[in-house]
């Protein structure tokens, strides 16, 4: 078979399985949750296994231990949060207004100059604008996302299938890889077999090393914000930690938060807007110099801008699964890249050179 036709299968293969995704997107969210779910449990497994438990008995200790562990920590801090998340956008609009007050009083002579007779105008079409939009967002939360017996369907069959498409995953995980190796064609098998341990290295660096962050993140700003007394410190710093998944953009977004809570709370009192600014800036340090390197290191190769991209791409596609399915995704197309471009560089292509000239340079024309 020349290497023409076998690009044309792949990419043949390659395109249905893309077509049966976007056609099964509405059914896929358990079934990746549970992919998701046995890939960072499945080294737990492993390490049982060689210590000689079974490994159907070391999967069901596994993924029953993270279920017990999960409920009892929704049932602590799901309450928590969501009556803080109901808080926090009902005061969402006096926030805003209150720090439009103290920004237009703090700068009324040079805004005064700027927009001369317009101020109150645009000062009032501020806050009525944040004033609909929060609004139209506690509808979405008070209603759309959580009202109707169909959302409680449809997460009680997610709660259930989830752990147990995981344990069917982890038990057959070993058997399931060596039957796909034996799939692969045997001309490129050891080719192929170097790509998928880049793309494994490529996703356990950035899935595993990166929640691994986030969850330290979670639990420091949490504590750290509660601990200064912030109002709805819990949910921001929670949330600040979820979000850092994309590095630094979870900073930012709850430095933002946090900073305008805090004017808010404590205005005039600038020692404590300070202190939440201080914790922000020791979280990003610990984030930038002590978690990101150790736990995920420079060998991922997911710049943050393609990760975003991904992430929003995927999304769009297939929804909620998207999002789970769009960083192992980026992460394999990343390798597939860099493995095609050093392809490039290497042919012809690229060199002009079709065969290899002799180490004594051109050959000389025989007399």
């Amino acid at each position: 078979m020349t290497l023409q036709r076998q690009v044309g299968f792949w990419i043949g293969g390659l395109a249905v399985l893309a077509l049966a995704l976007y056609v099964l997107r509405g059914i896929l969210l358990p079934f990746v949750a549970g992919l998701a779910l046995a890939y960072f449990l499945d080294p737990f497994v492993s390490r049982l296994e060689r210590l000689r438990v079974p490994r159907i008995v070391g999967a069901l200790a596994v993924i029953g231990t993270f279920v017990v562990v999960f409920i009892v920590l929704m049932l602590l801090i799901v309450p928590v949060l969501a009556t803080q998340l109901t808080a926090f956008v009902a005061r969402l609009p006096s926030y805003v207004v209150q720090l439009q007050a103290l920004a237009t009083e703090q700068n009324r002579e040079w805004l005064q100059r700027v927009l001369g007779d317009r101020l109150p105008d645009v000062s009032r079409s501020v806050a009525e604008l944040v004033t609909q939009s929060t609004g139209w967002i506690a509808s979405f939360v008070q209603q759309s996302l959580w009202a109707g017996g169909a959302t409680f369907i449809y997460l009680f069959g997610l709660a259930v299938i989830t752990p147990v498409v995981a344990f069917y995953l982890l038990k057959d995980w070993t058997r399931m890889m060596d039957k796909v190796d034996s799939w692969l064609p045997l001309p490129h098998k050891e080719t192929i077999l170097g790509l998928m341990r880049e793309m494994n290295i490529a996703m356990a660096g950035f899935v595993r090393g990166q929640a691994t962050v986030c969850l330290v993140l979670m639990i420091y700003y949490g504590m750290a914000l509660s601990g200064a007394g912030l109002n709805f410190g819990l949910l921001i710093g929670l949330g600040t930690g979820f979000l850092s998944f994309i590095p630094y953009v979870g900073s930012i977004t709850g430095l933002m938060f946090a900073a305008g809570v805090a004017i808010v709370q404590f205005w005039p009192d600038w020692t404590m807007v300070f202190v939440i600014l201080a914790i922000f800036g020791i979280g990003v340090f610990f984030e930038s110099y002590v978690l990101y390197p150790n736990l995920v290191g420079e060998s991922v190769g997911l710049h943050p801008v393609w990760l975003m991209f991904a992430l929003f791409a995927f999304g769009a596609l297939f929804g909620f699964a998207g999002l789970m399915l769009a960083v192992p995704l980026a992460a394999s197309i990343g390798v597939l890249t860099r493995f095609a471009i050093r392809q490039y560089l290497a042919s012809p292509l690229y060199t002009g050179v079709t065969r290899p000239e002799p180490l004594g340079g051109p050959a000389r024309p025989e007399r």
